[in-house]
């Protein structure tokens, strides 16, 4: 359960007040209603009778019949007008009309249970609907077990497993599937018409098109909002990139509502520097200086790798252009004989590295790496390699979604988890420093 520090208290000697939720609301009534030794009592008749706790035919398997049951009686007395046995019901045109049985899929196995009837047939149960053979909470587990990344074959193998439940790939996949009205949703969503910075980065996923296999890159877009929370955008896959593909990407943005953009943080992907001037013209193109860093240092030994990363701080802690063309020079007569890829790593990103030397020390820490897109691609590449590849680019998109949505501590629109005190996503370390920088150099571009 969720402890929260009052709001309006001061830390100091503050009591940690608990905020309990719906759930556990209702888990404590529930704990009211049955006393610890009915619970004792249960359990050691289990026992004596063999009767294992969870599993097909276990006490919990029994109790959620019951539960059922008892339910869906209250579900009939309410539509009847009448409980069982009330003479009041005499004349009222509708009766009970016994039973039928009924077996559901949930988290304690298969349980059959008996569902009440009525003799107009008019009857139509909530809790368990006509034609419902699982539990939500079953539809979630498969949710939850697919995000992280179980195929259909394994998801089945686990349900059998741990379960007894007997499921087929073909309803795992259509139980997946239903996300797919939902990543619409997500992909077309507004969004907010400013955001400070914007990282891009790809990751590498198989496809099947047609009779052979291919590489795909599956790129991700995430925005930081004026209170410094990461939201991601949108996701898009291509064979290739290039202009034209990233100006399709960027359209649909400005579509969807962002007029501005202050920095867009991405590393080496074709095309996109132009695409970004031509939808954002005012937007600043930030290559990822620790992506640099570790391009670079490919070409070094490993016994030089201390000294060269010693020669290098010169140059991206420089407080302007000049003083980090004179530490590259410097690195240039140092080690650029013995390691020219190197220098070259550099040059070739050098007007991509340089608008990061004119800002101030906060906002330098918000946009000298991309690291925040990365750490969730390392995430979705965990979840990704159990797949030999995927059948086609909606199965792929519909992964890494929820994928994406699973990530803990990350809402993918800002909207999902929120927490007792307001919070949402995942901030931006030294946010409020770095707005302030931003809103006396980019004051006029900035909402109110």
């Amino acid at each position: 359960m969720m402890k929260i520090v009052a709001q309006g208290l001061s830390d100091e000697g503050a009591d940690e007040s608990v905020v309990p939720g719906p759930e556990e609301i209702a888990a404590e009534r529930l704990a009211d209603l049955v006393s610890p030794e009915a619970v004792d009592r249960m359990l050691a008749d289990a026992e004596q009778a063999g009767m294992a706790l969870d599993g097909p035919g276990g006490l919990l398997n029994q109790l959620t019949r019951t539960v059922l049951e008892r339910a869906l009686g209250a579900e009939l007395d309410d539509h009847l007008g009448y409980v069982k046995g009330d003479p009041g019901g005499n004349g009222s045109g509708n009766s009970r009309n016994g039973s039928y049985d009924k077996t559901v899929t949930t988290a304690a196995g298969p349980v059959r249970f008996g569902v009440p009837r009525d003799r107009n047939g008019s009857f139509e149960p909530r809790i368990v609907a006509k034609g419902q053979r699982r539990l939500g909470q079953v539809d979630d587990m498969i949710l939850s077990l697919y995000a992280r990344g179980m195929t259909t074959r394994d998801i089945q193998a686990h349900l059998a497993e741990v379960y007894g439940a007997q499921v087929s790939p073909a309803l795992i996949s259509n139980v997946t599937g239903v996300v797919a009205e939902e990543i619409t949703a997500w992909q077309t969503r507004p969004l907010d018409a400013v955001y400070p910075i914007v990282y891009i980065d790809a990751l590498v996923v198989k496809v099947r098109d047609g009779g052979t296999v291919d590489n795909k890159a599956a790129h991700l877009a995430i925005g930081v909002d004026m209170d410094g929370y990461k939201h991601v955008l949108g996701i898009w896959l291509a064979a290739a990139e290039g202009a034209r593909f990233w100006m399709g990407v960027l359209t649909e943005l400005r579509n969807r509502g962002i007029k501005d953009v202050l920095f867009v943080c991405c590393d080496g992907l074709g095309g996109l520097p132009e695409a970004i001037e031509a939808a954002w013209p005012k937007a600043i193109v930030q290559t990822c200086v620790i992506h640099l860093i570790r391009s670079s240092m490919r070409y070094v030994s490993h016994d030089d790798r201390k000294k060269v990363a010693t020669a290098l701080r010169p140059i991206y802690t420089a407080i302007n252009e000049a003083a980090a063309r004179a530490a590259l020079e410097q690195l240039r007569g140092g080690h650029g004989k013995r390691y020219p890829g190197l220098l070259a790593a550099w040059d070739r990103a050098w007007e991509q590295f340089i608008p990061f030397l004119e800002f101030d020390t906060a906002i330098r820490k918000v946009i000298y790496t991309t690291n925040a897109i990365e750490s969730t691609n390392y995430q979705l590449r965990k979840i990704i390699k159990n797949r030999g590849h995927f059948p086609d680019d909606d199965a792929a998109i519909k992964l890494l979604y929820l994928g994406i949505r699973n990530i803990t501590g990350r809402h993918i629109d800002g909207e999902g988890l929120t927490l007792q005190r307001g919070e949402r996503g995942t901030g931006t370390l030294g946010w409020k420093q770095a707005l302030n920088a931003l809103a006396v150099r980019f004051g006029d571009r900035l909402p109110n």
